[in-house]
């Protein structure tokens, strides 16, 4: 089992990842052994929301040339993630066939970004 800290490695902030942190997808950079099961429940550990997706992509590193040599940046792991954004309250039966309502734990957001909703 590894601990969500070596799962979640960096917040990816771009002009793309925050025009879509509106609709609940967060964008990460994990680490390069991670699965979306790993994922998931890092995000939900370290920030307190409740996951509904999660998309990967590789990324290889690029060619740069410096004079003469070539050479090559780190090659990464970028995840998006999707959080539930409605927050809605939680209805059960209770005892004797009376409805309790329960309020959402989960926040509907991630405030540690600093921007967004």
């Amino acid at each position: 089992m590894k601990a969500p800290q070596d799962v979640i490695l960096t917040p990816v902030i771009t002009e793309k990842s925050a025009g879509v942190i509106d609709e609940g997808k967060y964008t990460f950079k994990v680490a390069p052994n991670a699965n979306k099961t790993e994922i998931k429940n890092a995000v939900e550990k370290l920030f307190g929301v409740k996951v509904t997706g999660v998309n990967i992509a590789n990324y290889d590193g690029k060619v740069k040339r410096q004079r003469y040599t070539l050479g090559r940046t780190a090659s990464f792991k970028k995840a998006v993630v999707t959080i539930d954004t409605e927050g809605k309250d939680v209805t059960y039966l209770g005892k004797g066939g009376k409805t309790v309502k329960a309020s959402g734990k989960y926040k509907t957001s991630i405030d540690e970004f600093g921007f967004g909703q």
